[in-house]
C-alpha cells in the first residue's frame, strides 16, 4: 500500500510571549497537520469532502460567487468559538470527517512544538525545519513499519525560507539515516486547487485551537470547547502525532 500525506501549517511561525502581549500574541504553538490517506482512496475522498464542504457552507459559497471547487474556507475561520458553540452542524461535520478518514484506512496526523524562546532568540527557520523534519521522520517510520511508501503534499507558501527548507529536506532521503519510505521530497501545491489540502487546513484549524488550549490553558480557557468536543476524538484518530510542550 502507498500513502499520500496532505499537510498544512497550524499556529504561527513567529515569536510568542503571551496572549495579552501587544505584539507577540499570535499562538504559543507551531506545527504541521493534516491526514495521511491510502493512495487508492484519495480521489473518492476528495469528492466526499467536496460534497461535505458544499453542504455545510452552501450559503457562503453561493454568496461569494466562486466555483465551489476553488472556494475554500480556512480552518482558522471555521473553528471559532462562536461557530462551534452556535452551529452543531460544524461539530457534526467534524465527526463525520474524522470517521470518514478512519473508514478508508487513513488517519489524522500532526506534529508541533510549543515555543520556548523569547522574541529576541526566536528563530522561525529553525522552528519550521524542526517541525518538517519531525513530520517526515514520523511518517516515514509509520510507512516503513507497514512496508509501504508515501508522498507528502504541503500547502505552498510564499516565504523563501520555507521553500529553501523544503528543498533541503530532499537530503533526508539520501543521508546516512535516509527516509527510505519517502518517494519524493515534499511537493508544494496551492490549496484552493486541492480538496485534500483544504481538508488538511480544516484539521489544522482544529489542531491549532487544541494546541493553544493544551499548552496554555490558563490563557486560552475560552477554547475549552476544543478539548471537550474533540480532544479524545483527535487523540484516537491521530496515532504517532503530538505537540511537544516546553
Amino acid at each position: 500500500m502507498h500513502y499520500i500525506a496532505y499537510l498544512d501549517e497550524f499556529g504561527h511561525i513567529g515569536p510568542y510571549k503571551s496572549r495579552n502581549d501587544p505584539k507577540y500574541n499570535d499562538s504559543p504553538v507551531f506545527g504541521l497537520a493534516g491526514m495521511i490517506l491510502p493512495f487508492d482512496q484519495v480521489r473518492s475522498f476528495a469528492t466526499w469532502f467536496f460534497q461535505l464542504k458544499c453542504n455545510l457552507l452552501a450559503f457562503e459559497i453561493s454568496r461569494d460567487g466562486i466555483h465551489p471547487a476553488k472556494w475554500e474556507k480556512k480552518g482558522a475561520a471555521l473553528y471559532t468559538t462562536k461557530n462551534v458553540r452556535n452551529y452543531p452542524q460544524v461539530r457534526q461535520a467534524t465527526n463525520r470527517l474524522l470517521n470518514k478518514i478512519a473508514s478508508i484506512g487513513g488517519h489524522v496526523f500532526y506534529v508541533g512544538l510549543q515555543k520556548r524562546f523569547p522574541p529576541g532568540m526566536h528563530d522561525p527557520v529553525s522552528l519550521y525545519r524542526a517541525v518538517l523534519m519531525e513530520a517526515i521522520k514520523r511518517l516515514d517510520q509509520y510507512c516503513a513499519a507497514q512496508e509501504s511508501n508515501f508522498l507528502m503534499v504541503i500547502d505552498e507558501q510564499e516565504s523563501e525560507f520555507r521553500k529553501d527548507i523544503v528543498e533541503a529536506s530532499s537530503r533526508t532521503m539520501f543521508g546516512e539515516d535516509g527516509r527510505k519510505a519517502l518517494i519524493e521530497p515534499p511537493i508544494q501545491a496551492e490549496s484552493h486547487l486541492y480538496q485534500t489540502l483544504q481538508c488538511a487546513d480544516w484539521i489544522c484549524g482544529l489542531v491549532g485551537r487544541l494546541g493553544c488550549y493544551w499548552t496554555r490553558p490558563d490563557e486560552y480557557i475560552d477554547l475549552e470547547w476544543s478539548e471537550r468536543y474533540f480532544g479524545d476524538r483527535i487523540r484516537k484518530a491521530s496515532p504517532g502525532s503530538g505537540i511537544r510542550k516546553q
